[in-house]
């Protein structure tokens, strides 16, 4: 995180203190900022030099929100989200079942014209909304003994791995556990930068399209990762982020030329539900499906025999895990002798200590 990001970070850290007193929880406090940002910098993106049409009605829009004070603004903001939340594809998606937490005008205008307005986002570096989500998680875990519950991969990490990957436009690139979509994102910069001069009108079409696709478990963060993908230029209608689906419950069917994940951690897997609340319940679990080599409720084993599904025949994968999992007797030692017999295994990278856990590159053959 640059330290432009970091005083952005520090910033809305002390913008979270002073709404702790309206009552927010700190996890409801970076959505309401989520739907702020995605509405500013939809805004942002009908100025110059984007000069791209909006998708946001007028009278929803950021420069609504602007025009508001005291009750007036309170009663709007409640309205703007219930009204977005009610729109086709993925501004509904987006919108879905959100909650104006906020309760108080005047801290409601502090965020937007204090925080929010003064900065130009779409000119700042890469995945800003995902190291201010990810920055305010993080301190959020430092101060509660519970931690913070979600764990996202450094943006140095993902792009070494993309990089060592190197995405084609001709490749349908997948993350199953894909949090705010970083790896999506770093993909998708690489076609583009490497790529990009020299492609021809349905490439360009399949990079907008076709290219990225993501499961994400949290729906407060797969509706991040959905607003990342929109504000970075891929089409999200329809769209390509399944958002509070389990991907570990079922072969979804479709296959991908490359796999680039840093998947959730675990010596047990839970069957994780969706209630009409948006909250998550799970069940502890051991995964039966015919497409797996071994039933087990070892998270990161599963997840392991699930890329092996989604990966089509030249297939490609990068992944994150433990240090020890390929080296595991039981189920890890099956998994392991499957992949050896039908995978190219060729490089498992060890990162420094401290940074985070080896990286696992294979192809399927």
């Amino acid at each position: 995180m640059n330290n432009a990001t970091q005083q952005i970070v520090n910033k809305a850290w002390n913008f979270a203190h002073v709404l702790r007193d309206d009552g927010p929880s700190y996890k409801a406090y970076t959505e309401q900022i989520t739907f702020l940002l995605f509405l500013k910098m939809a805004h942002e993106q009908t100025l110059p030099p984007y000069n791209r049409k909006t998708i946001v009605p007028a009278k929803l829009n950021w420069e609504s929100l602007l025009a508001k004070d005291g009750d007036a603004l309170e009663v709007h903001y409640r309205h703007v989200l219930d009204e977005l939340g009610k729109q086709p594809g993925m501004l509904g998606e987006i919108f879905k079942k959100a909650r104006p937490d906020i309760q108080n005008p005047a801290t409601l205008k502090r965020l937007i014209v204090d925080l929010i307005e003064p900065e130009k986002w779409l000119s700042l570096e890469a995945d800003v909304k995902g190291d201010i989500y990810e920055g305010l998680l993080s301190k959020s875990a430092a101060e509660s003994p519970k931690g913070a519950g979600q764990y996202f991969t450094p943006r140095e990490l993902i792009r070494a791995m993309v990089d060592v990957m190197r995405p084609t436009p001709d490749d349908r690139v997948c993350d199953p556990a894909c949090g705010t979509g970083g790896f999506l994102l770093a993909a998708h910069a690489y076609v583009s930068r490497h790529f990009g001069a020299d492609l021809d009108p349905e490439q360009k079409k399949c990079l907008r399209e076709d290219f990225a696709h993501g499961w994400e478990l949290v729906p407060a963060t797969a509706r991040l990762a959905i607003m990342n993908i929109y504000l970075h230029g891929i089409n999200a209608d329809p769209r390509p982020i399944r958002s509070g689906v389990d991907s570990l419950a079922n072969d979804p069917g479709e296959r991908f030329s490359m796999v680039l994940t840093n998947p959730p951690f675990g010596k047990k897997s839970s069957i994780a539900i969706v209630n009409d609340e948006g909250d998550l319940e799970k069940e502890d679990h051991a995964y039966s499906r015919d497409d797996f080599w071994t039933t087990t409720k070892n998270k990161q084993l599963n997840f392991l025999q699930h890329i092996k599904t989604l990966l089509d025949v030249n297939g490609r994968c990068a992944v994150v895990l433990p240090d020890n999992v390929l080296f595991e007797g039981g189920a890890g030692e099956t998994v392991r002798r499957y992949l050896l017999k039908n995978f190219d295994v060729h490089t498992l990278l060890r990162v420094p200590t401290g940074i985070f856990e080896p990286v696992f590159f294979m192809r399927r053959v």
